[in-house]
This record gives structure tokens, sequence and C-alpha cells, in this order.
């Protein structure tokens, strides 16, 4: 059995943490584009008969919710999300399963491209807006769908992987 050093234990992962500065600079990329197209002119389009492109700020959280909670609750949200954001950080660079690390590089990529938004507009930009056989789904952005995919994979490890397992 091959002994790992406490150095090499906790080393920097740089491949993960490089995935998770793609979805926030794709996740930014698309933001910017959706700002000037559709915030500025205050504008929708309609992509297919499923898709819309909507200018939409959301000041709570997930589909909206505690976006009416007063003034404070953006700033509360933010630095909850920077705390679970960091701890998510620790535990990257403490994970042995490669599953893991990348469920938690998806996850992180997401929420640091929402709080760069919360930062700088106090509230996140969304504007992906789908609705399928009679189904409408709140709006949402590149972020919410890697915090999804994070999550999933995150799900798909720790419920079907692990009764394969046993």
């Amino acid at each position: 059995m091959k002994k790992v050093s406490k150095s090499n234990r906790y080393r920097l992962p740089v491949n993960f943490l490089f995935l998770s500065v793609l979805i926030v600079a794709a996740d930014q990329l698309t933001k910017q584009w959706a700002f000037e197209a559709l915030f500025l002119p205050n504008t929708s389009f309609k992509v297919s008969s499923f898709l819309n492109l909507v200018p939409v700020w959301n000041r709570g959280v997930s589909f909206g919710i505690l976006s009416q909670s007063g003034d404070m609750m953006p700033v509360i949200i933010t630095i909850i999300t920077a705390l679970i954001t960091i701890c998510l950080i620790i535990w990257l660079i403490k994970a042995q399963k490669l599953i893991t690390k990348v469920s938690l590089s998806f996850i992180i990529g997401g929420a640091i491209g929402n709080i760069i938004d919360r930062v700088e507009y106090g509230a996140v930009i969304d504007f992906l807006d789908f609705h399928a056989f009679g189904l409408h789904w709140p709006a949402f952005n590149i972020a919410d769908s890697a915090i999804t995919v994070g999550v999933g994979i995150f799900f798909y490890e720790n419920f079907v992987l692990r009764r394969r397992e046993t």
C-alpha cells in the first residue's frame, strides 16, 4: 500500500478548480450578453416553442424564494452562500473520489457565478425561460444549471453508487 504524505493528501486540486473557473466564465459571459441584449432594452426573445430568453432579477434563492423578504435578505443570502462555498472548496481539497471532485467543482463554479452577481447587482441575473408539456420553470442561468448538475452527480454518487457498493 502506497503511503500518502500529509503534504500530498491535501494538494490543491487545480484541474477541478479550473473546471469551476470555466463554469464561472461561461456563466458570467452569458449573463453579460443577457444584460446587454435583454435587460438594458428590457426585451424578451422567443427562441423556440419551449425556450424564451427573458430578463429576470432574482433577489432571492432558487425559484425566487425569499425575494420579497426585505433589503437585507440579498446580503444575508450572499454571506451564507459565500461561507458554504468556502466549506465546499475545503471539502474539494480533501476529497478523494473523482466523482466527488467533479460534483463539488460544478456546485462551486455555479455558486461563485451567482455570488458575483449578488455583489455586483444585489440580485442574480436569470434569463433562460423553459416551458414544455404544460410545465413552466422559473427563469434560471448557467450557474443554476451547474449547481443542479453538481447536486445531481452528488446524489447519484451517494444514493445510487453507494447502494451498488453495499
